[in-house]
């Protein structure tokens, strides 16, 4: 399934999206949001799938599609360098503060707050960054089903509920400056995310996926999740090591090779820029900067 929030003039709602269409899950009865998707397991997501015909049908141009999560109920959890071409390229960078080695020998984990989650077609307030260093970083971010803690690897994955995308933005200068990476990642609207949760059943194995971001049609990143340091299993252990992880729970995987500091001179962001990542069969987040 690919689950989604939307708001018809109603609020926010849960759906599903079905071709051109969104099943208003919503009018059937069915579970608030997507968040208690996730805390309902197994039988909970039979259920749903089983509402799937009898829900009426909205025509997707007539809805605004919101963020699966609107409002999350704790911070992203994020995985800084986790691909050996973008560990190589912000390391040489100049702006790697935290690290005298490109690549990681654990995960380096951050999070971004709440309050940073803005939906698809949202515009990312690039205005709040008066250091004018604003970047994209696309990112296949994992759900988190049942919770749990210290999780090995052989059993991680079936706490996985499914998968999206977030575009970790951030103001490059304020990291730096910061030597730390939460205030230059948490401003207000610096996390767009959506355009939908795909179930973990339709991706069978989320390392064949691959990654595209393109800004202003201009393809900046294009890699395979294989690229990926340390796997999901193994940042699913990590952080269960430390830290319960939760249903509804978010882990953005990390960022590929390609973003704006990269280049010489760093290609930011800027006013009237669009910023597009894609995943398939999750799609694309696309997002204008304000």
């Amino acid at each position: 399934m690919r689950l989604v929030m939307f708001d018809d003039g109603r609020g926010a709602r849960l759906g599903a999206l079905r071709g051109d269409k969104v099943a208003d899950l919503a009018s059937t009865g069915a579970l608030r949001d997507v968040a208690a998707c996730c805390a309902a397991g197994p039988q909970g997501l039979a259920d749903l799938k089983a509402r799937l015909d009898g829900a009426p049908a909205l025509a997707l141009s007539g809805v605004r599609l919101l963020s699966p999560f609107p409002r999350p109920a704790r911070n992203i959890f994020c995985v800084g360098k986790n691909y050996h071409e973008h560990a190589r390229e912000f390391h040489a960078s100049g702006f790697d503060s935290t690290s005298t080695s490109a690549i990681p020998d654990l995960p380096i984990v951050f999070t971004k707050a709440p309050s940073s989650v803005i939906g698809p077609g949202d515009a990312i307030p690039g205005y709040l960054d008066e250091t004018q260093s604003v970047d994209y970083e696309g990112e296949l971010c994992l759900v988190i089903g049942q919770g749990g803690r210290a999780i090995g690897k052989a059993q991680s994955m079936a706490h996985v509920f499914g998968y999206t995308i977030v575009n970790d933005v951030t103001a490059r200068t304020l990291q730096s400056s910061h030597k730390q990476w939460f205030l230059g990642k948490s401003i207000d609207g610096f996390c767009p995310m959506g355009p939908c949760v795909v179930t973990a059943d339709e991706i069978p194995d989320p390392a064949a996926l691959r990654l595209v971001t393109r800004v202003n049609g201009e393809t900046r990143q294009d890699a395979s999740v294989t690229d990926l340091i340390f796997d999901i299993p193994t940042l699913i252990e990590s952080i269960s090591r430390r830290i319960t992880l939760e249903p509804g729970d978010l882990i953005a995987t990390g960022t590929p090779a390609g973003v704006g500091i990269g280049f010489d001179p760093p290609k930011y962001l800027r006013k009237g820029d669009v910023v597009d990542v894609t995943i398939e069969p999750i799609g694309t987040l696309s997002n204008p900067v304000a």
